[in-house]
């Protein structure tokens, strides 16, 4: 319960602020999952700090490498012609 009170409390927070762009508040929503992960990661010390930083880059760096693929993917299906 307290953890789902936090993340109402995140949200309203936001629409306070005033953001009501559904990306603003996708892109948002998306940051303090991922801030709570972590958190919830290093309280289990399930790893040291430095090694969940490096961690914690790979799958940064992973992440884009996806998104740059479907990028490309997209790209290349739209550029074939119909006969």
């Amino acid at each position: 319960m307290k953890n789902s009170k936090f993340v109402f409390d995140k949200i309203a927070k936001l629409f306070e602020q005033g953001i009501i762009s559904s990306r603003d508040l996708t892109n948002e929503f998306i940051t303090i999952l991922k801030s709570k992960r972590d958190e919830i990661v290093f309280k289990m010390k399930l790893t040291s700090k430095d090694e969940f930083d490096v961690l914690s880059k790979r799958v940064e760096n992973l992440e884009k490498k996806i998104e740059k693929i479907k990028i490309q993917k997209k790209k290349k299906t739209k550029q074939v012609k119909k006969s």
